[in-house]
């Protein structure tokens, strides 16, 4: 691709990073400051608002898992374009409403919604990896990757700092006008190629049966949904790992840094490694990031001191940075252009699979056998999923 081209995708990707931050920012903005906005909607019990928050920010990860396939099938069929600018406007809605609940159920009904309507970070996972050239693929999708877990890492820090200043229901309509400035640079700045597979779409029907090896696609899916569950499978325990390491006083700050230093890590090698990948191969940076992140997990079980813990989940970040990015362009060449969409929304929604699972093995393995296991635990996993991406990818080549 040359010319206007070349042009094209390079704003769409500036546009598509700008605007999944901003979702994703608003999806989880939340978090600091959502048992207070239960209490303040009628909830006094404080297991009772414990609960409800849980069900309040869980419900949009879960409207959101549901309905990724769908959304990724309507793109394939209507155009990707499309489906960005309905998840910009649905969110912007969405969050605007938020903050007019009057009663919790208001509330989680909202949240629902928001998973619902939104979907813009998955969509433009579509639209980037569709429209890119694929030489270039890694790369713009590492791009992207480091935007969206930006999100993840800023939207809790600036739920923290806008309540006391503005309140809590003019940070939502703040973040649901924010969605509609990425709302109006979808429109008009987002080019769309001619979708000239879209009859082509309709008539075939999208599905399964028109990818000829369904094993590099399967082993995708898995290693989404593993990359989640390593990542969230500490997130029970944190707070109670760290309270063996440091004072009472400071356990929540260096909670707080353990479970953003992977996530900084991640933001900072994503685009190197997607480049690194589109000249050695996706296959390899899958296999070398799960292998290091098995590794790095082991020593995480056995540190006495903060730091080592913060230094070890950085470390991780850094070798699963590449692997989002790496997960999408295997997906684009290995299915027919024609159900891309619908493949990467099963992707989607097998990630976030991992981010419910996590947390659950996680709570149990910590909660049963000890906190240690968890690391050693989610270990195992790790390196499991490195050979059987090992063994696909050879097979692959050698039917190739």
């Amino acid at each position: 691709m040359t010319g206007s081209g070349d042009e094209h995708w390079k704003r769409n990707l500036v546009v598509c990073v700008f605007g999944s931050f901003t979702t994703i920012v608003a999806m989880t903005l939340l978090l600091p400051f959502l048992p207070l906005y239960v209490e303040q909607l009628g909830v006094k019990d404080h297991a009772a608002i414990v609960q409800w928050s849980g069900v309040a920010y869980g419900a949009t990860f879960f409207s959101a898992a549901l309905t990724a396939p769908l959304w990724g099938r309507l793109a394939d069929r209507y155009g990707r374009k499309l489906m960005l600018i309905r998840a910009s406007l649905g969110m912007a809605l969405a969050m605007s409403l938020l903050g007019m609940a009057h009663s919790i159920w208001q509330l989680v009904a909202l949240r629902l919604l928001a998973g619902l309507l939104g979907g813009y970070a998955s969509g433009s996972m579509v639209l980037v990896a569709s429209q890119t050239p694929k030489a270039r693929s890694g790369w713009a999708l590492g791009v992207l990757s480091a935007g969206i877990m930006a999100g993840n890492l800023v939207g809790p820090l600036i739920g923290g700092l806008l309540p006391p200043l503005i309140g809590i229901r003019n940070t939502f309509l703040m973040a649901g006008g924010v969605i509609f400035v990425t709302f109006l640079a979808t429109t008009f700045l987002i080019r769309e190629e001619a979708h000239t597979f879209k009859a082509k779409a309709r008539k075939e029907g999208g599905g399964w049966a028109q990818i000829s090896d369904k094993r590099p696609v399967v082993a995708m899916l898995a290693t989404g949904l593993l990359l989640m569950f390593a990542t969230m499978s500490i997130e029970p325990i944190i707070t109670v790992y760290v309270a063996q390491l440091v004072d009472p006083a400071r356990v929540t700050f260096v909670a707080g840094l353990v479970m953003s230093a992977a996530a900084l890590g991640s933001i900072l090698s994503s685009t190197h490694l997607g480049k690194l990948a589109d000249r050695v191969g996706h296959w390899r940076i899958i296999i070398a990031c799960l292998f290091v992140a098995a590794a790095l997990l082991i020593p995480q079980a056995f540190v006495t001191r903060s730091w080592q813990l913060i230094a070890l989940r950085f470390l991780m970040g850094l070798a699963l940075g590449g692997l989002l990015p790496c997960i999408a362009s295997v997906i684009r060449h290995n299915v027919p252009e024609t159900i891309v969409g619908g493949i990467l929304g099963y992707s989607v929604s097998a990630q976030y699979a991992g981010q419910v699972l996590g947390p659950l093995g996680g709570g149990f393995v910590g909660g049963r056998i000890g906190m240690r296991w968890v690391f050693l635990g989610t270990a195992a996993l790790m390196a499991a999923g490195a050979l059987v991406n090992f063994f696909v990818e050879r097979r692959r080549s050698r039917r190739q």
